[in-house]
């Protein structure tokens, strides 16, 4: 059709544009992101020292890291109280709540299929997959 300009969106190379989500996995599903987000969200607000005993395998450092990122991303909270000792806690912001929902649904998914999983992998590894 003359004079008719047709738009084809140039093919994505930005693979965050190929898969919108990959953002979101990004920021909620690194190695220590969702224990963090899972623990403060179950348990409530809590110091330093409460998160360490209750994520037993993460490091003070990596803690302090992952804590820092999810403030900076908005989903945790943090609140410095000027005593002596000075004393801070965590909490998860409402931003970081709204993950509940998936959550929820990620802990449903695990209790239907990790099962599955176990056997394709047993599977698998034992060659009767190929």
């Amino acid at each position: 059709m003359a004079g008719e300009a047709t738009w084809t969106a140039p093919a994505p190379t930005d693979p965050e544009q190929a898969c919108p989500i990959a953002p979101v996995v990004d920021i909620v599903f690194s190695r220590w992101t969702t224990p963090i987000l899972w623990t403060l969200n179950m348990h409530g607000r809590q110091r330093f020292v409460e998160l360490q005993r209750r994520i037993t395998t993460i490091t003070p450092k990596v803690l302090t890291q992952r804590l820092r990122q999810l403030e900076r991303d908005g989903m945790v909270v943090r609140t410095y109280h000027p005593e002596v000792p000075p004393r801070v806690e965590y909490e998860i912001s409402d931003l970081g709540r709204s993950l509940a929902p998936l959550f929820a649904q990620l802990a449903e998914w695990a209790t239907t299929n990790l099962g599955k999983v176990d056997r394709a992998r047993h599977d698998y590894d034992s060659g009767s997959a190929r």
